[in-house]
């Protein structure tokens, strides 16, 4: 099965969108549609949301899947001392030129793990975009800064060892494969071999670490100079979190965490662990076409 069985009828481009080009499928029937844009997570590719996307086709809803910038196909720009090129503005704004060129004027936005940090990024510096909102399986990056404890650092070390030049690089490219052990479980074979031909890529590894890089930096400054300013999510927003993941655990009820951030949170509870739209697909269709009926 190739890649274009997996996003059957959906278009496979190549965009470019000004500092780097974006790989995207999308599928559009009705140009009064409000379509759903998926961005995901880390190490994935966007086709991490192909089980999704079918369902929310399905159901008559107009999608739109990028690879994010350095990831997967798409291509990233030279790393910054303050490694701003992979900032979460930096992505969102990439999404904000796609849906120009795909001359999408509103989206039902998600976003998953790394992917969710992008999501909130585009909904504050560009709510007119944001019809509706779904943070999947994260808390704003400054809000687990700010809660960070040895469980914290325990569970993730990754954040911090990604944040040191060179020698992250070293070790994950001596056997990236090995490094990221990715199973064919739920995402199936296709989805796992478009995901093994990007990580063995050095520029995709040095561009997924990056985006630790700036998270520890500017992403981290970037929300709280939103919270001086009282800047909110005005829009329907959705909180999901897997059921076998650690948000509870390491926050205990992580909704209240986004109910500081966002006017009209609704929390769902989805039963997978992590990868939740590769375990659960159906449930985050579920939740997603709820949001979507909720968008303003």
């Amino acid at each position: 099965m190739s890649g274009a069985a997996i996003f059957d009828g959906f278009v496979d481009e190549r965009v470019d969108v000004g500092e780097v080009v974006l790989r995207v499928r999308h599928r559009f029937t009705d140009p009064a549609r409000t379509p759903v844009l998926l961005v995901h997570g880390h190490p994935r590719t966007g086709a991490t949301w192909h089980e999704v996307a079918r369902r929310l086709v399905e159901r008559g809803h107009d999608v739109v899947v990028p690879d994010m910038r350095g990831y997967g196909a798409s291509t990233a720009p030279d790393p910054l001392p303050d490694h701003r090129q992979q900032s979460k503005r930096a992505v969102a704004g990439d999404l904000v030129r796609l849906l120009d060129v795909l001359d999408v004027p509103r989206v039902v936005l998600a976003g998953h793990d790394r992917g969710c940090y992008v999501a909130l990024r585009l909904a504050l510096d560009h709510p007119d975009r944001v019809a509706a909102l779904a943070v999947l399986d994260g808390v704003p990056i400054s809000e687990a800064l700010a809660r960070c404890d040895a469980r914290f650092a325990a569970a993730w070390p990754h954040w911090f060892f990604f944040a040191m030049p060179d020698k992250p690089e070293r070790a994950i490219l001596a056997d990236p494969l090995a490094w990221y052990a990715p199973s064919p479980q739920h995402m199936g074979a296709v989805a796992l071999a478009e995901l093994e031909e990007a990580l063995v890529r050095p520029q995709v590894v040095r561009a997924m670490l990056e985006d630790y890089r700036a998270g520890l930096g500017v992403d981290r400054a970037d929300e709280e100079a939103d919270q001086a300013a009282g800047r909110r999510l005005r829009m329907p927003t959705t909180f999901a979190r897997s059921r076998d993941d650690d948000l509870a655990e390491l926050y205990g009820e992580p909704v209240r965490i986004w109910q500081d951030w966002a006017d009209d949170v609704v929390e769902v509870v989805v039963g997978s662990g992590h990868h939740m739209a590769e375990e659960a697909p159906g449930e985050v269709a579920d939740l997603l076409a709820d949001l979507a009926a909720r968008a303003r």
